[in-house]
């Protein structure tokens, strides 16, 4: 018998499998519910706002210029140094505070997924919050839209084109390339084919990388406009991919580009490999068969229409069993417990900079997973293996019991606990432990360390 050979309730489900856990307060509790919150406002968005993009890069060159200066004004770089540090500490909070506060957490959890998915880090302290403006700006507002519209967002941003070193690469035969030398970079071209679109195995070839890097060149950004093309950086001539040939009928232009993106998204081997990975992010490491053919067969039908294919998976019946064939990321472990312990916004908000790295950056790490720093363009690892190891379950329950005592006011009954933060998936075991517990703050500390709760 396995941790969860009984039945589990839909509404169970709802909140841990798709959400960040108990309590409810007002979450969408059926599938029809839930696609409809996640087609109005972004409120969190709007309660907890994001650091734009354009503010990162003026946190970076302010620290730049105090770099420059150093000799004559050492004290300019440690205060540039610690705007950065401090707003960065508050972009932590701000992304628990929405988890903790949501009353729409499949849009959280989409988030989540879809910045994994086209996963971006800073590679300098100068850019340290760049993946705030990043989700705002290129994630966020696209969720629930056309695919198409995602890629093109994501792949453009500046924060990825930084980040896969796109603003460095330059067509050997453009006014540009000739002039400075400069050379082609592949890193984008390859990470859209393998890890945002195809997939791997999907039938391209190195001529087609080559070509489709060839394509993106002229893609450059600007502190004040953001995207910013410029012809003068393109190579020359028409680029063909997939066996399309690109541009050519004059001077290199973004439409090209755009053009190409929307033809990766509506590929077949694209609709298998997306609908194949959100499957398995959400259900089980080996998703039904039948979910996920149900999910390609719309996403094909819409034109990558995300809200149709999301809807695709909630109304199948493997949507719905299988209860804890998940195990949660850390971040979202550590979410869910502050959820349940009744921690709110206020709370997060009131925490000096020392503090988030003590309690949430250090614990995250110890966990695995190094907050907002996927160790390379793939993103994080989605499988139960990758999260179950002894250091990160030692961890977990560390930070279990750290977190039981730090909880606002008095730690609550155990045995009213177990059940506010579990529902119906606490099982005998975890209810017996529950009552049994010497005190408040351990007993609540077992139950955030329960297989249950670390499990969706």
């Amino acid at each position: 018998m396995t941790l969860f050979d009984r039945p589990i309730a839909p509404e169970t489900y709802a909140v841990i499998r798709y959400g960040m856990g108990f309590p409810a307060r007002d979450v969408p509790l059926t599938p029809q519910a839930m696609i409809d919150r996640l087609l109005g406002p972004d409120q969190m968005a709007g309660d907890f706002p994001f650091v734009s993009f354009k503010r990162t890069l003026e946190l970076g060159r302010t620290l730049r210029l105090a770099q420059k200066a150093r000799k004559m004004d050492g004290g300019g770089q440690k205060k540039a140094r610690n705007a950065i540090n401090n707003l960065h500490a508050k972009t932590v909070t701000s992304d628990f505070a929405r988890c903790v506060e949501t009353n729409d957490p499949f849009r959280e959890r989409l988030a989540r997924f879809w910045m994994n998915h086209f996963t971006t880090r800073n590679k300098t302290v100068h850019l340290r919050t760049g993946h705030d403006g990043y989700q705002a700006e290129a994630i966020r507002p696209h969720l629930a839209g056309p695919f198409s519209e995602l890629l093109k967002a994501a792949v453009t941003h500046p924060f990825m084109l930084l980040y896969l070193d796109q603003t460095v690469s330059v067509g050997p035969n453009s006014v540009a390339g000739l002039n400075t030398g400069g050379g082609l970079n592949e890193n984008l071209a390859r990470e859209v084919l393998e890890l945002h679109t195809l997939g791997v195995g999907a039938g391209y070839t190195q001529t087609d990388v080559t070509e489709f890097a060839e394509l993106l060149t002229g893609l450059m950004f600007t502190r004040e406009k953001g995207l910013d093309f410029r012809p003068k950086r393109a190579e020359p001539g028409a680029e063909t991919v997939l066996g399309k040939v690109y541009g050519g009928a004059g001077k290199a232009q973004l439409s090209d580009i755009y053009e190409a993106l929307d033809d990766l998204a509506r590929h077949p081997s694209t609709a298998s490999f997306i609908c194949t990975k959100l499957a398995r992010y959400f259900t089980a490491d080996q998703p039904d068969p039948g979910l996920v053919a149900s999910m390609i067969a719309t996403f094909v039908e819409t034109d990558g229409y995300l809200a149709q294919v999301y809807a695709a998976m909630l109304d199948h019946p493997a949507a719905w069993s299988g209860f804890g064939a998940k195990v949660k990321w850390p971040v979202d472990y550590v979410a869910s417990a502050l959820r349940a312990l009744g921690v709110r916004a206020a709370d997060l908000q009131e925490i000096p900079r020392g503090q988030v790295q003590k309690h949430y950056l250090g614990p995250l790490r110890r966990m695995g997973q190094n907050f907002r720093s996927a160790p390379g363009p793939d993103g994080w690892p989605d499988m139960v293996a990758d999260w179950v190891d002894p250091q990160g379950m030692a961890a977990r329950i560390g930070f279990a019991m750290a977190a039981a005592r730090r909880a606002p006011g008095k730690p609550p009954d155990p045995r009213d606990f177990v059940h506010s933060a579990l529902g119906d998936a606490a099982g005998e075991r975890l209810l017996f432990a529950a009552k049994a517990a010497e005190s408040r703050a351990e007993g609540v500390g077992i139950i955030l360390a329960s297989a249950e709760f670390n499990r969706r």
